[in-house]
This record gives C-alpha cells, structure tokens and sequence, in this order.
C-alpha cells in the first residue's frame, strides 16, 4: 500500500485576501467554520479514500493558524516562513514530518470544496505514470464558472487559473488569464479547464523543485506549477467531471457568499 502525506500549506499573508486560512464561511448548517476547517474535513476525507497509509497535516509558518489548527485537533508542522509558495512549503513539511511517504500531496488551503475524489484520482494519476513528476486535477468549467472567471476578468480581479493540455493529458501551460482565449459572445470550441489546487508529487522531484530558483513565468503569473514546466519536470492533469456545485477558490473577499452558496449546493446533491 502507497503510503500519501496530504499536506495542507496554510498562511495568512496573502496580497489578495490577508488571512483567508481563517476567514468565515458559512456552512448549509448555519454555522461559520473558518475555511481551513472546511479544507481539513476534505483532506480527512481523502485520506480515509487513499486507505490506511495515508495521513493529513496542516503545514505553516504563522503561530495563529498553527495554535487554531492544533485546538481543532489538526496535525500541524511549522515550516519556514521563507517558502514562497504552497509546493515549497510542502517540500519543507516534508522533512519536518520525518517519515517516508511514496506520494505527497497538497491540497491548498484555498479549495475547501475539494471532493475526496478529486485526490484520490491525482494520486492515482501520478502513481499509473512513473514519467511524470507531478499531477493535478482539472475540471471544465461550468457556464457558472466560465461567467464567474469573465466577471472577475473585466473587474481586474483574479478569479482562478485555467489550464491547457496536449492529447497525452500533459499540461502545456497555466495562466491566471482565461485560455484558450474566448471571444467575448463566443462559445468556446475547447472547453476552458478550470485547474484546481490539488497536486501530488513524487517526495524525489518535490525536492527538486524546492532546489532550484523560481522561473521567470512563475514570477510573472503568480503560479507555482510552472516552474516544473520550465524545468522540463512533466505534469500530468487528471481531467475529470465538474461536480454538481461550483468549484470556486478562496481567492477574494467578494468569494465567499459564492463559496457559501456552492457549500449549499453540494450538501443538497449529497442529501438526494
């Protein structure tokens, strides 16, 4: 049995939306939970998907969420506050967790609406192709989804990321722009995949990846993954099924009533 670290990097520094590990959302019971707790419950459900070699730890550099996270019951490990993003952070939680693990995953602190399925399918993605370096998950974005990235667009807000693949499934790039473009009235010819924030990685190029200097295109769009591009590392992109309620990142304030929303419609899917 594959033994998976689930990692969740968590930090309340954040140019978008400062603390959102901890900001409030309302749950279909009423009840505001921060939204780390709501991530927590997704990577708890993944891990029990993954079976027993699977574990869940919440990895940050910020007293504040390590001392919310420990009261939640959560596994926490403290990383350097010098990780400049979620997969060096992961690489680092690596070393201070101590153990040996076949696959490592991150889910961000940003997606609490991460089906369990989605990990399981990005471990299971990574682990049929031993050539890849890293996997992650992708969904065609609803028109919901689609409207929602336009809207943010024309208001100069990012919205999410959008990714594009070749025919093996390997990606060939992600952007915070909306690609492939799509001209306003248009249908889309191809459908526009709505990348999400789940990885897996191999523990070997996830140390690779935290040794070398971050690239030119991952300064310039904000993103992680594509320093694995420029390095040549492949990425593998399970494309799977949008789910029956919006997937919508914790990106900005004006996020949560629809996070709130989706919270909804996904409780009510389940209860049917």
């Amino acid at each position: 049995m594959s033994r998976t670290a689930i990692i969740i990097p968590a930090r309340l520094a954040s140019t978008r939306f400062p603390a959102k590990p901890l900001a409030q959302l309302r749950g279909p019971d009423g009840v505001a939970r921060a939204a780390l707790s709501y991530t927590w419950a997704a990577g708890q459900a993944a891990a029990r998907a993954l079976g027993a070699g699977a574990t869940c730890v919440v990895a940050t550099d910020d007293a504040a969420i390590a001392d919310f996270a420990a009261g939640e019951g959560m596994r926490v490990v403290m990383t350097p506050a010098e990780c400049r993003n979620g997969t060096e952070r992961c690489a680092a939680a690596l070393d201070a967790i101590g153990e040996d693990f076949d696959l490592v995953v991150n889910l961000q602190g940003d997606a609490p609406l991460t089906p369990a399925s989605f990990v399981a399918a990005v471990a299971e993605r990574l682990a049929r192709e031993p050539a890849l370096a890293m996997a992650t998950v992708a969904v065609p974005a609803t028109a919901g989804v689609l409207q929602h990235l336009l809207a943010d667009a024309a208001e100069g807000r990012v919205g999410g990321t959008t990714a594009v693949c070749n025919r093996a499934g390997h990606a060939l790039y992600f952007s915070k722009s909306i690609i492939p473009y799509v001209a306003p009235g248009a249908v889309p010819q191809e459908p526009v995949l709505l990348h999400l924030g789940v990885y897996a990685y191999r523990p070997a190029a996830l140390r690779d990846y935290a040794a070398l200097k971050p690239s030119a295109l991952e300064l310039q769009e904000g993103l992680e993954q594509l320093r694995f591009l420029d390095a040549g590392m492949p990425v593998g992109v399970a494309v799977l099924a949008p789910p029956a309620w919006d997937m919508i990142e914790l990106n900005n304030p004006t996020d949560v009533p629809l996070i709130e929303a989706a919270m909804i419609a996904r409780h009510n899917s389940e209860v049917l």
